[in-house]
């Protein structure tokens, strides 16, 4: 008598008690088990909402590299050669059948430049305004299928994962695959042992670069025959690949050094700006690095980061909108503190980073020293302001150099 009394899900009958949730409508009930198959049913027939991304949406490559200026300092090629890719890639997704047969191909890029000069925030700021899925894959990790380590198809479970599992939206995101230098070969001479981190990824990553269906696993990990798959079409994923490439250096000052004996040659040689090689990188420079021809070719963008000198690792300091002493000065706010940085003790930060040769990142960790004993301090101390000075700086790295000298 008591279970005729309970309310029952109108679809599949079972009572409130056997169901998470049981919603009421005007004249029935829904469990949440029948809302979840008539979702997949929907997605199944493609009658869930298209993407909102409108043309409109799409700012012109100036705007672009306007709107990288304001968080990144300096690199100005790198910006060019990334908004009008990103632009063009863009554009070829959101044109319409004309009746041409004229299909354009995406341009995949690949960033080279030393560490912290700017690589992955160039990427992670430009997916900011675009508004797409976008996410960063260390290609350290990945090995091929079969072996200890994340299998090449991850990539794209992170990209669904981050467009929380919308197909459409994830195969029109961008993925940066950061560290692509790790996963060059590692020798020209044949060996009995498979490189399954190197030249096997790179084997493994074509089919992604150039555009290919692709079963996803939905978390991830490593597939099995019993798990059901997500098919994922790469064809419009804009792949941005980046790395230090280490060394490559001597292999680009080996191919300059290669030109016919003369008067010309020296010219050329005298041209050469030797602090900063990197700028005259080419595709066979890569290759020469450790990149098998095909992956080089579906990455026909090559552009390379300038090393930081000391007037762009000053601006860097407090000039972008999101720059590190900004966000110190945003830490000591919350707890009612206003942090001042003299200018000399900005100038030593500096300076120090220069001597640290890290970059960008160099230059978080000085103030993250300098600024360690201040935010034990000042939470519980009830001032409400704080200057650092250049002598209480220089203190503070010093104390910690001894430090790390002494263990």
């Amino acid at each position: 008598m008591a279970e005729r009394g309970k309310k029952r899900c109108s679809f599949c009958g079972r009572t409130e008690d056997q169901v998470a949730l049981l919603m009421t409508g005007m004249t029935g009930y829904i469990c949440n088990d029948c809302v979840e198959q008539a979702h997949a049913i929907l997605r199944e027939e493609s009658l869930l909402p298209k993407s909102d991304f409108e043309m409109t949406e799409l700012p012109k490559p100036k705007d672009i590299k306007a709107f990288l200026d304001e968080y990144v300092i300096g690199q100005d090629e790198a910006k060019c050669a990334l908004a009008v890719s990103v632009y063009n890639h863009y554009k070829r997704l959101l044109q319409r059948d004309s009746g041409d047969d004229v299909e354009i191909e995406k341009s995949n890029i690949v960033m080279v430049g030393s560490t912290g000069t700017g690589k992955t925030l160039l990427a992670r700021t430009i997916a900011r305004l675009l508004k797409v899925p976008f996410t960063i894959v260390d290609a350290t990790v990945l090995t091929e299928a079969g072996y200890v380590g994340e299998d090449i198809e991850s990539i794209l479970t992170r990209l669904l994962q981050v467009a929380d599992y919308n197909v459409e939206e994830a195969e029109r995101g961008i993925v940066f695959i950061d560290e692509i230098d790790k996963i060059a070969r590692k020798s020209d001479n044949p060996s009995i042992t498979r490189d399954v981190s190197g030249e096997g990824v790179q084997q493994g990553l074509l089919k992604l670069l150039e555009g290919s269906v692709v079963n996803v696993p939905p978390q991830g990990g490593r597939k099995h025959p019993d798990q059901k798959m997500i098919a994922v079409n790469t064809k419009h994923i804009l792949f941005i690949c980046g790395g230090a490439f280490d060394g490559i250096e001597k292999k680009i000052a080996q191919r300059l050094n290669t030109h016919v004996v003369g008067y010309n040659s020296v010219q050329n040689k005298m041209n050469i700006d030797k602090g900063d090689m990197m700028q005259y990188i080419m595709p066979q420079d890569l290759r020469s690095f450790g990149l098998i021809p095909e992956i080089i070719g579906r990455l026909p963008i090559l552009t390379s980061l300038r090393p930081l000198d000391r007037a762009t690792l000053r601006n860097i300091l407090t000039e972008p909108k999101n720059s590190i002493i900004k966000q110190y000065v945003k830490l000591m706010e919350m707890d009612g503190v206003k942090l001042t940085f003299d200018d000399d003790t900005l100038e030593y930060i500096v300076d120090t980073a220069v001597e640290y040769k890290l970059g960008a990142r160099g230059l978080r960790s000085i103030v993250e020293t300098i600024m360690m004993e201040k935010m034990f301090e000042i939470p519980s101390s009830g001032v409400d302001t704080c200057e650092i000075t250049k002598e209480y700086a220089q203190a503070q790295v010093e104390k910690s150099t001894a430090i790390k000298c002494a263990v």
